[in-house]
């Protein structure tokens, strides 16, 4: 239909008489933009732009598509879309575009012609991006291979001009041209023989190169592949592979890989790897693989075993080719074996007396690894008294540095290291176990430096009083103690015989009864002595102190019991109300407790007239005496020690109250009858002489006493504390011990019977009374004193004699 409208509309515009016999042509470039103005048509055509609107001038093309566009207001033609030519004409040679201007009023239209001129907007493009020939490399020189031809849009001189290779090689050159009816062709022309081995591929660029300004091209690559010819036996890349292998390498390393090339392809290529043989050692540690060559381990290998494995490799091509290589595995050692340790010779027990420098062990150590894994360094750990001394090549001895004591440390664990230099070090640790065998040299030890061990008098025969103890640090028999009594001195006569040592276990008993009274204090040497060979043994002083018991009544010194007839002490009637009349004086040969005197009145003629001092002794008035009192007064005086129990004596004295002294012979006469006249001065000359005499050895008792303390004292014993001393006072007070020593000074007027006792205060101090047991009431009960007893309490040599002690609160002047 489109086909006949316009068959019809040119018919009927060839039929019109006002259409213009020449068309009116212009030319434009391809690819104008839109709008660009083509030509002034109006003044072309003769008319006046404002004809163009008022007879509707308009375009009209055959085939009703509107490439341009009409301006009525200018008369201008402009491009109303872009122009392809390629698109529009394709490959012609020419390219026109045919429209008409039509105008009304009168009808009349001009036929316009615009010519699309082409522009070098392609470039050359070949079919293929790749091509790839395969040739013989027996192929001739001269030998021609075509090639599909570039292809260009554009036309003319802006089409395909030339063709050319890049890079240039020796191998080939393009021809190009035109055959029968203009057909163009492109060609590959070989100029020179190929030969695969020295180029198995030959790669180019081939470049189509158009007429344009500037030329456009286009390019495809070229790949030569030159087919091979079996001509070649395979070559390794070496005749000689080394390899190194650690020895702890796993099951299926790769130890290497053996590589053979062969210049030929494809069959007469393909290669093949075998053992060929094994030179000296088996390959049974190795498999290959026959298409890669890669070489690895079916089982571990030990350096210890073979240091290398020395391999045959054949390499087979497809045509029958071969070449053979060598191999050679070195297998690197790894440290993987720990330094041995072998002990030759060792000593156990060692005696402790063993001189620095005995050797205790001898070893040899080795390790089976090689180089620094193969050097090894003994250390022994944590020790001042034993060292490792190098002895010869990789000898080692275990010595002795210093002088050992079992008692001390009697066993040592000794740990010898051998460490290897490897990386990480392997070690290996021998323990050594010395025992130390035991030397006498250790004698006996007391637990105490001197033991005091306290008995009763009257003691049962063999009676315990106490035990030693000593230690031996030694063991076996040179620990075994024996005791027994030495003499403190060897030209000393033998020990004392009431004595005895238990020789097992040290006990000591008193083997007969002793007297405090004569034996105070007791002092012997004990010895322990171990069974070493020599025996060592040590000695300890034992004191045994006897602790008295109140085994004595008191004795009255004054006044005398017995002298017939009994003294008179004489009293002054006008005598006040505390007159001293007289002092009763009594010791006691105990001591302690078991010493302290007490008085009391037992009975008297008027027991209201007198009264006697409970720890002096001291008879008193009670009150005036007075004219109904009987002249002559009994007085019976009881003497009470302080001992458990306590034992007592009495002491019988007589008064005579009188007016006045002078009358003493008067009464002395008178009383004739029941005393002799001469009896009291008889009795008083006889007090006063003794008590002199006693008088003189107390003070020669307590001088020696005083200095014998302070030889003690200097000497480092203690005899007495300050409480003792203080608690014994206490103590004394309520029992009614006499603590003052009193003078006494008796006047005795010339030619009367009658005598006058004068009582003055005390002039020396006495002693502190000593703490010793005291009897109880039963021979169970003991109490034993709660200090210690000294020296100076024992008097052997005079057993007979009171000791100081016992007079120490009474003197007579």
């Amino acid at each position: 239909m489109a086909t006949a409208r316009q068959v019809l509309c040119l018919s009927a515009f060839l039929s019109l008489p006002h259409a213009r016999a020449e068309p009116i042509r212009y030319s434009v470039a391809e690819e104008a933009e839109r709008g660009s103005v083509v030509a002034n048509v109006a003044e072309d055509a003769g008319l006046a732009p404002a004809q163009l609107s008022a007879r509707r001038a308009r375009l009209a093309s055959e085939d009703g598509r509107q490439h341009f566009r009409l301006d009525r207001g200018t008369g201008r033609l402009v491009v109303a879309e872009r122009l392809d030519r390629e698109e529009l004409c394709g490959q012609a040679g020419t390219c026109t575009l045919p429209f008409e201007l039509l105008l009304a009023n009168p009808l009349q239209f001009f036929r316009v012609e615009v010519a699309v001129e082409d522009i070098n907007d392609h470039s050359p493009v070949f079919p293929e991006e790749r091509v790839t020939f395969t040739i013989l490399e027996t192929s001739n020189p001269g030998s021609h291979f075509p090639l599909e031809g570039a292809r260009d849009l554009d036309v003319g001189s802006n089409s395909i001009q030339a063709y050319s290779i890049a890079p240039e090689n020796e191998y080939f050159a393009v021809s190009f041209g035109s055959r029968v009816k203009g057909k163009k062709y492109v060609e590959l022309v070989l100029e020179k023989a190929l030969d695969r081995e020295e180029q198995a591929e030959v790669a180019f660029s081939l470049i189509a190169t158009d007429g344009g300004s500037p030329p456009r091209s286009g390019t495809t690559q070229i790949h030569i592949v030159v087919l091979d010819v079996n001509d070649n036996a395979p070559i390794f890349t070496q005749e000689l592979y080394i390899a190194q292998v650690l020895e702890n390498a796993p099951e299926g390393s790769v130890v290497l890989s053996v590589m053979a090339s062969d210049r030929d392809v494809g069959v007469n290529g393909d290669i093949a790897y075998q053992f060929s043989q094994a030179v000296g050692q088996s390959p049974s540690a190795f498999a290959i693989d026959p298409t890669s060559g890669e070489i690895k381990l079916t089982k571990p290998l030990d350096f210890e075993a073979a240091e290398n494995h020395e391999l045959s490799v054949r390499a087979t091509d497809g045509g029958g080719l071969s070449a053979i290589c060598k191999v050679l595995v070195e297998v690197v050692d790894v440290n993987d074996n720990a330094p041995e340790l072998v002990v030759s010779s060792f000593s156990s027990p060692l005696p402790e007396n063993a001189l620095p420098g005995t050797v205790v062990a001898l070893f040899t150590v080795r390790d089976r690894d090689a180089g620094a894994n193969g050097k090894i360094t003994c250390a022994l750990e944590d020790q001042l008294l034993f060292s490792l001394r190098p002895a010869y090549k990789n000898y080692y001895e275990l010595v002795t540095v210093s002088a050992l004591d079992r008692e001390e440390t009697a066993r040592y664990i000794l740990t010898v290291t051998a460490a290897d230099a490897g990386s990480p070090p392997l070690t290996t640790t021998q323990t050594f176990t010395v025992d130390v065998s035991d030397v006498n040299d250790n004698a006996p030890v007391f637990n105490q430096t001197s033991y005091t061990m306290y008995v009763r008098e009257n003691n049962v025969p063999t009676a315990l009083v106490g035990a030693v103890s000593a230690s031996d640090a030694d063991v076996g028999p040179n620990a075994k103690v024996t005791y027994f009594l030495a003499p403190a001195h060897s030209a000393e006569r033998p020990p004392c015989s009431c004595i005895s040592v238990n020789s097992e276990n040290g006990h000591v008993f008193v083997l007969r009864p002793l007297d405090y009274e004569q034996v105070r204090q007791i002092e012997v040497l004990v010895s322990a002595s171990d069974a070493g060979s020599p025996p060592l043994r040590a000695n300890v002083t034992v004191r045994l102190v006897v602790v008295d018991e109140n085994d004595n009544v008191p004795l009255v010194l004054h006044p005398a019991q017995d002298s017939s007839p009994p003294s008179n002490e004489l009293v002054p009637m006008s005598a006040e109300a505390g007159y001293l009349v007289t002092k009763v004086v009594a010791v006691d040969a105990d001591s302690g407790q078991n010493s302290w005197l007490s008085y009391h009145l037992l009975r008297a003629t008027d027991p209201g007239l007198f009264a006697v001092g409970a720890q002096s002794g001291e008879v008193r008035l009670r009150r005036p005496v007075t004219e109904r009192d009987a002249v002559k007064q009994k007085l019976v005086v009881l003497v009470r020690d302080n001992g458990r129990p306590p034992l007592s004596a009495t002491a019988v004295l007589s008064a005579l109250l009188l007016n006045d002294f002078s009358d003493v012979r008067l009464r002395h006469s008178s009383l004739a009858t029941e005393d002799e006249g001469g009896s009291l001065t008889t009795y008083l000359i006889i007090s006063l002489v003794f008590v002199s005499l006693l008088f003189l050895a107390s003070t020669a008792a307590f001088i020696a006493h005083k200095v014998c303390k302070r030889k003690e004292l200097k000497g480092g014993h203690v005899l007495y504390g300050t409480g003792n001393l203080q608690s014994s006072l206490a103590d004394a007070a309520p029992a009614g011990t006499l603590p003052h020593a009193y003078c006494y000074e008796i006047s005795l007027t010339t030619g009367s019977g009658n005598s006058e006792f004068k009582f003055l205060k005390p002039i020396l101090p006495s002693l502190p009374p000593q703490h010793c047991a005291t009897g109880g009431g039963t021979d169970d009960e003991q109490d034993f004193p709660r200090g210690p007893i000294t020296a100076e309490d024992v008097a052997p040599d005079n057993p007979g004699m009171p000791s100081a002690e016992q007079f120490n609160s009474l003197s007579f002047n």
